[in-house]
């Protein structure tokens, strides 16, 4: 199934019924007084996070979401029936928004099967007999309901992961995903194999495990377009840490690991403050390439020259050398906070 991450949907609530005029018309029974009902409510569009969907690809087809509108009212005191909810089944991290302001409706973040209200059906309009007192016994005057919210949205979806990979192309980062995990992303000597984010699950020890992303890579200019652009880089923003997979070794007709990395990191800072300041582990790849005079004169280098100050890691991610070390401090990393969490939330 091809990947989409971006949709445009418009969603339309159900209008309320309208209220009639209606009086009691009985054998024996004159002047039976005011019995017009009540309209049904439009019927309302919910969103709802599923599990089973990776991908908005659905709504490429499907792009307008209307819900019923609430039945006329009726003699007799009968209330119109309400109008049916529509519930649209969106991937977990969908963030949406409205297309014309850019205001966040909701973020689509837990599999909570609760469904959150998105366009909020039209009120019904009242009869006749709402209207009846001891002054006007023969109202003549009912409501019209009220027109359901409308609204045209964009749909983005952010792929929920503990951990991403940032890198160049070729860094290595699709060999690293599938080394730890199920995951079997495109691997190839030439730029841009991967062409859209790759989840995988990394299973440290029995119940414990953590999701990992890997996306497209990144080239200097990317966020004016170059390569693939900046357009993944949202997949990381939920992550609790970065990966920044740096080549040891590149071809000879590219820039030094030094200035590959400096070149991902400035990207970052153009495309969003808060993502270039998240957590990030520098991890050294290739090693399998270099010798151990080498592994270690060039390694201390790029640690210098960057100036780096916070976790490195020496791996290669064909053979697992320094692999499993790694992603055990992650699993470290990532309980912690959750404790964290959980110390928090506990009552004073």
């Amino acid at each position: 199934m091809k990947f989409i991450d971006e949709a445009n949907i418009h969603v339309k609530a159900g209008n309320g019924g309208s209220g009639i005029v209606s009086f009691r018309r009985e054998k024996y029974i004159p002047m039976g007084g005011p019995d017009g009902g009540d309209g049904g409510d439009g019927g309302s569009v919910y969103v709802i996070g599923s599990v089973d969907l990776n991908t908005l690809s659905d709504f490429r087809h499907t792009r307008r979401f209307v819900a019923k509108n609430g039945a006329r009212g009726q003699g007799k005191n009968c209330t119109g029936a309400k109008g049916d909810d529509v519930v649209i089944e969106v991937p977990l991290g969908t963030v949406i928004t409205i297309q014309d302001s850019g205001e966040q409706v909701t973020d689509v973040a837990d599999n909570s099967k609760e469904p959150i209200l998105i366009a909020r059906g039209g009120f019904h309009g009242l009869g006749n007999t709402r209207y009846k007192s001891s002054t006007n016994r023969a109202p003549r005057q009912s409501t019209p309901g009220s027109e359901g919210e409308a609204f045209d949205l964009k749909l983005e979806l952010r792929v929920l992961a503990d951990v991403g990979l940032l890198g160049m192309p070729n860094a290595g980062k699709s060999t690293f995903i599938r080394s730890v995990s199920a995951a079997k992303p495109k691997v190839a000597d030439y730029p841009f194999t991967t062409l859209h984010p790759n989840l995988g699950v990394v299973s440290v020890a029995k119940h414990r495990s953590f999701v990992i992303a890997d996306i497209p890579g990144l080239i200097e200019g990317a966020a004016e377009g170059v390569g693939l652009g900046i357009q993944f880089l949202k997949h990381l923003q939920r992550t609790r840490l970065l990966l920044h997979i740096v080549d040891l070794q590149p071809p000879d007709s590219e820039d030094s690991p030094v200035e590959s990395a400096r070149k991902i990191l400035n990207e970052l800072l153009k495309y969003d403050e808060s993502l270039y300041h998240k957590s990030r582990w520098l991890v050294l790849n290739k090693l399998d390439l270099l010798d151990q005079e080498q592994q270690q004169q060039i390694c201390d280098e790029i640690i210098a020259q960057l100036e780096w100050q916070g976790p490195v890691y020496r791996i290669s991610a064909i053979n697992r050398q320094g692999v499993d070390q790694l992603c055990h401090d992650i699993m470290e990393l990532i309980e912690a906070d959750a404790e964290k969490l959980d110390e928090a939330d506990e009552p004073v």
